[in-house]
């Protein structure tokens, strides 16, 4: 009967831990859509409960280290998207495993959506859905924990 409740509760307590660990907080490889090919990292940080991102590396073929902002608007206009920050204001949602309330910035483009951010596969995948209104009106990528 011991033996049975230790196992319960080594179980329970590692259920706690991956659900602690599944977190937006890290480093992450973004895919590109069209190619499925690794574009970019990005880090993702907590500060005060408030996540931030910024691109770290452009790992693109051909893609210029120097390459700018150029359709940005405000503050991130014209500025390096390597340590461009992308990610600005989400927040943990108390009732789900999401992340939302901030928005994201496509430096490509150099549009801002809405955002949503939800850890999957136990913390190994992000799924970041960007959106214009409605939370069904946008796309989700799928980004890969690289640490």
């Amino acid at each position: 009967m011991k033996k049975a409740l230790f196992a319960i509760a080594a179980m329970g307590l590692g259920a706690s831990v991956l659900a602690a660990e599944a977190t937006p907080v890290g480093t992450w490889r973004t895919i590109d859509d069209a190619t499925k090919e690794a574009k970019s990292e990005v880090v993702i940080s907590d500060r005060g409960g408030v996540l931030s991102g910024r691109v770290t590396k452009l790992l693109r073929k051909g893609a210029d280290p120097e390459a700018v902002c150029d359709k940005c608007e405000g503050d991130r206009k014209d500025k390096r998207i390597v340590g461009l920050e992308i990610i600005r204001g989400a927040k943990k949602d108390a009732e789900a495993n999401e992340w939302v309330g901030g928005n994201i910035l496509d430096p490509e483009k150099g549009k801002v959506y809405k955002l949503v951010l939800t850890p999957t596969d136990g913390g190994k995948k992000l799924d970041v859905r960007g959106y214009v209104g409605a939370r069904f009106m946008g796309r989700t990528q799928t980004w890969v924990r690289v640490q």
